[in-house]
């Protein structure tokens, strides 16, 4: 049984699931279009990892810069984050990204989504 087996391993280790997960949300940030292409099981888990950092990139200050990198790890991506996003979703209250199904890859049939900004 899986009682309280939230997390979804997504077929890796735990340090491969972080790096990728922390890659993929410095593409959403730093892509013009703010969106990316993706599995559908990767793009829930995106969305549980980002939306917390939103959070914190509001409180703009020395200390939520410094916890937001340390989970993005990626200079660029963080400035970007409290310089251009956050001003565009201060007021808002949560739902910052969504998520559009597309459909199954051809390859392998996996689904895949549209994980996107909502700003």
């Amino acid at each position: 049984m899986r009682h309280k087996k939230k997390i979804n391993h997504l077929g890796r280790k735990l340090g491969h699931r972080k790096n990728m997960i922390s890659n993929m949300a410095c593409s959403l940030i730093t892509n013009k279009s703010n969106r990316v292409i993706t599995t559908l099981s990767k793009a829930k888990e995106l969305r549980m990892f980002i939306e917390p950092l939103f959070t914190k990139s509001k409180n703009n200050n020395t200390h939520s810069y410094r916890v937001v990198f340390s989970y993005l790890k990626n200079k660029i991506a963080t400035s970007h984050l409290f310089k251009k996003i956050t001003p565009k979703i201060i007021e808002r209250d949560g739902g910052y990204t969504r998520i559009i199904k597309i459909g199954s890859r051809l390859g392998d049939g996996a689904r895949t989504a549209l994980i996107e900004l909502v700003v």
